[in-house]
């Protein structure tokens, strides 16, 4: 049965929303060049629809010279040749909303592309240029200026400096490609503002900040202190992350959202709009600092998405995560994968089963939930793509994150027996494993076993069960070692079996939904390795 969707006015749809990443060039091809786009986003939408998640993100599709699959922007009102035009981007908003589905679109606003009109101008300046104040523009250290203005190294490898002909250097926490902007200029600051409102007057329903916590740079741009590339943040605050002068521009960025959430504004349909931040912080208790009531709304749990398949582990992060978010009152999100990482059905190393299990635990827990492209169809990241296709830029640097993120931007199947499996008429930007037929969409739907149909079951219940959704804690339940078990209010208890060996367990109820089949008995059962079962007691 088709899931019922209402776009409702409800302020808080968002809290307990399950909200669908979509990366553009990788989703559906409309123009058969092999490269996906808007058109056949929109194309798919029923697929979603039916799926049953409420909110669509789209990864960005903004003008841009993709030295970093499009986070590198040169217009932030327009949209890339390659994935269609400003009126298809508007029938994509105006047809999501008809199939009561919200549309979250992706803002960069720490970095743009070196092909920005502001850049450009300032780099034919030169030296003393007003533009070159809207970037971090510095003189050399050195006799001759000859090196970096500090220590800062790139995410991508390498220095965050770059040297222009005139001398002087320029910030990049990304690529060179992509110059940091001064968020200490009032200029940066008012453009934003401007693109949030020409975003929202077209209708969209929110937005995922990129590098949420890079914009302010500590005064003065001072050294690290060491030379070690920057992985995970550790326990410190850097001087280009997380600095507090970010929070004066979400609050700043909380009275334009408001005023299109209070009716003040028209542009799409009623309800709240949102900002999600993707914020890398040293503990959960900063990140909760971005989503007090005068700021944002969600940040993307990364303590979650980084937990290994452990019992102890799942429930310390579940523990934390949901404390650190009920003093700002804020929802809990929970995440396994994106477009930046390992797919979990490789990255937790059990396979599509302990993926399955994986999801049905997230989608359990109280807050709101977000989805990756083709997780839904079990897809495993693809591991052996050969040098010459690959496109992610920090594979072409000494250092960085490797190329990894190629693995997990493979065309989405769709139907048929063999490349491009549906995805379009014009094969596919990276090339699909040869044994993806049977991870297809359509070979998928109506097979009760399928993981697609799991999905499809797990979100239908999530709409409609009194237990799942909105929620600021679960109770714990005594369970074996490795098995994780947990009730929420409403009569649902969701038991967890981490561990590769079956576990005998009493029965709380009866069985709603597993990650596995399986067949409880009246009095104990013995739940499988790596399943999740779902209880309505």
């Amino acid at each position: 049965m088709t899931p019922q969707h209402d776009v409702t006015p409800a302020t808080d749809w968002w809290r307990d929303a399950v909200i669908y990443q979509v990366y553009p060039r990788s989703f559906a091809d409309g123009n058969g060049d092999g490269m996906g786009d808007l058109a056949g986003i929109r194309s798919r939408l029923p697929y979603l629809r039916d799926l049953g998640v409420d909110a669509v993100w789209l990864s960005p599709f903004y003008a841009s010279p993709q030295a970093d699959a499009g986070y590198d922007v040169a217009d932030y009102r327009a949209i890339d040749p390659m994935f269609g035009t400003l009126p298809d981007a508007e029938a994509v908003i105006r047809d999501a909303h008809g199939l009561g589905l919200r549309i979250i679109v992706d803002l960069v606003p720490n970095h743009c592309s070196d092909q920005h009109a502001w850049f450009r101008r300032a780099l034919a300046e030169g030296p003393g240029s007003t533009l070159r104040e809207r970037f971090h523009f510095r003189k050399g250290r050195g006799e001759n200026g000859e090196e970096p203005p500090n220590d800062w190294e790139s995410l991508f490898g390498g220095p965050a400096w770059t040297r222009v002909p005139d001398g002087e250097w320029y910030l990049h926490l990304f690529a060179p490609e992509q110059p940091d902007f001064n968020w200490d200029h009032p200029a940066v600051r008012d453009e934003f503002r401007s693109v949030l409102r020409f975003w929202l007057d077209l209708g969209v329903d929110g937005f995922r900040v990129d590098v949420a916590h890079g914009l302010v740079k500590a005064p003065g741009l001072p050294d690290m202190g060491h030379g070690e590339q920057l992985r995970l943040l550790g326990n410190q605050v850097l001087p280009f992350f997380d600095q507090d002068g970010v929070h004066d521009i979400y609050r700043s960025w909380r009275t334009v959202l408001d005023e299109y959430s209070s009716g003040r504004r028209q542009g799409g349909p009623p309800g709240e709009r949102i900002a999600v931040a993707e914020a890398w912080t040293p503990t959960v208790e900063r990140t909760a600092r971005y989503l007090r009531p005068d700021e944002l709304h969600q940040a993307f749990n990364f303590h979650y998405l980084n937990t290994d398949w452990d019992a102890v582990a799942l429930r310390e992060a579940i523990d934390t995560s949901l404390d650190a978010m009920r003093p700002v009152s804020a929802p809990t999100t929970w995440v396994l994968s994106n477009h930046d990482v390992v797919r979990h059905t490789t990255r937790l190393g059990g396979g599509v089963e302990r993926a399955r299990a994986a999801t049905l635990l997230m989608l359990a827990l109280p807050g709101s939930a977000y989805l990756y492209q083709g997780e839904e169809l079990g897809l495993p990241e693809v591991t052996d793509l050969p040098d010459e296709v690959r496109q992610d830029p920090s594979f072409f640097r000494d250092a960085g994150q490797e190329g990894l993120r190629d693995g997990c931007r493979v065309p989405l199947p769709w139907s048929g027996d063999a490349a491009p499996y549906g995805f379009g008429a014009g094969g596919s930007w990276l090339p699909q494993p040869a044994d993806w037929a049977a991870l297809t969409v359509e070979a998928q739907t109506g097979d009760p076993d399928s993981t697609l149909e799991l999905y499809r079951t797990a979100l239908s219940l999530r709409r409609t069960h009194p237990a799942l959704g909105a929620g600021a804690s679960v109770e714990w339940l005594d369970a074996p070692a490795g098995v994780v078990a947990f009730r929420r209010p409403g009569g649902l208890v969701c038991t967890v079996n981490t561990t590769a060996a079956p576990v005998r367990l009493a029965v709380p109820g009866r069985v709603l939904l597993s990650s596995r089949r399986l067949e409880p008995s009246d009095g104990d059962f013995a739940l499988p390795g790596d399943t999740t079962c779902w209880f309505e007691e």
